[in-house]
């Protein structure tokens, strides 16, 4: 049976996972839409601040004693144009894909978010799919320019 746990302080995490094996997770399961693991690590560190302005959570899905799936929600501090919140990482690990645990994390994110919720997705993500099926919606393309 599939548990969802939701975690704002770092130290109630370590618990079950430090965020160096968070990052490796979420590396591995993202894959091939994968981050680097510092990048991951840094979005953790801003899940976890408590600088005014910052902050966020994490949803584990864990079966038995492990964890096979993760989300990781930024709080903005803003609203509007740029929501309150940004779904940084969501990741399922591979073999337990198409259970329901992506769509199962997704609205307990938003049971625990206030505001609107926005996501960066590749055109060609399968997730995408679920995306759209939860209600997200693409609203603007996103360019970048890149030094």
């Amino acid at each position: 049976m599939i548990r969802y746990l939701y975690f704002d302080k770092l130290d109630n995490l370590q618990e079950y996972a430090s965020p160096d094996e968070l990052s490796r997770f979420l590396h591995t399961s993202l894959s091939p839409f994968e981050d680097p693991v510092d990048e991951i690590m840094d979005g953790l560190e801003y899940a976890f601040s408590d600088v005014e302005g910052k902050g966020g959570f994490v949803i584990l899905a864990r079966d038995g004693g492990n964890t096979v799936g993760a989300l990781v929600m930024l709080r903005t501090g803003m609203s509007g144009y740029v929501p309150p919140n940004i779904l940084l990482y969501i990741a399922v690990k591979p073999d337990c894909r198409g259970q329901g645990i992506g769509g199962s994390m997704i609205r307990e994110a938003f049971r625990k978010s206030d505001g609107d919720i926005k996501l960066h997705v590749d055109y060609d993500n399968p997730a995408r799919r679920l995306y759209e099926r939860m209600g997200f919606r693409s609203k603007y393309a996103e360019m970048r320019y890149i030094r």
